[in-house]
């Protein structure tokens, strides 16, 4: 028999490895900031073992986000415990390495990676939140509760707001509660559609 050891193959755990070094480098650089070879070298393969688990770049890109977006952190599944849930989350959540949020931001300027970032978004977010919202206009008021959402999550995180950054946190969390419980409500005044 031969003096060297073959080294066991592992599909999932290399699969598995190639998705964390690509959520990583999404997140850090953004779709246009990386390469398929940067990725490959941070996860220990070669760029053509990259392509062939996942076909191209942006095959790989759409699997990092459904990854990223699969942990719904900041939104409730009841209506009557949504704008209490998201104000708490919204506020106590720390900055992270690998973030949804941060992996949106940073590759929505590629037109390709901004359909399926919106895709994802609609999938995991929109569709969902608009089901459990009451009432009529759920598809805006969806929409909207989400824009607050990223649009807080844009000033503590990104821009790293004075403002937020020194703020009593339970005095945020009542100021936002009753800010999405005017999106979780239906209007009084709406017609039925």
């Amino acid at each position: 028999m031969s003096g060297s050891p073959t080294r066991r193959r592992d599909a999932a755990a290399t699969r598995e490895a190639i998705l964390r070094s690509a959520l990583v480098a999404f997140t850090s650089h953004g779709y246009d900031g990386v390469g398929v070879r940067e990725i490959a070298n941070a996860a220990g393969v070669t760029a053509m073992l990259v392509n062939r688990y996942f076909g191209s770049k942006e095959r790989l890109f759409a699997e990092v986000v459904e990854v990223a977006f699969a942990e719904r952190t900041l939104i409730a599944d009841d209506v009557e415990s949504m704008s209490r849930f998201a104000a708490a989350a919204l506020i106590a959540a720390e900055p992270r390495s690998v973030d949804g949020f941060l992996l949106m931001l940073r590759s929505v300027a590629n037109p390709r990676a901004a359909e399926i970032l919106r895709a994802a978004i609609d999938t995991h977010f929109q569709r969902p939140l608009q089901a459990l919202l009451p009432g009529a206009g759920a598809e805006e008021r969806a929409a909207l509760f989400l824009s607050v959402l990223a649009g807080v999550r844009l000033m503590q995180q990104v821009l790293g707001s004075p403002a937020l950054a020194t703020a009593d946190a339970h005095a945020l969390e009542r100021r936002l509660r009753p800010l999405f419980e005017l999106l979780v409500r239906p209007p009084a005044d709406a017609e039925p559609r």
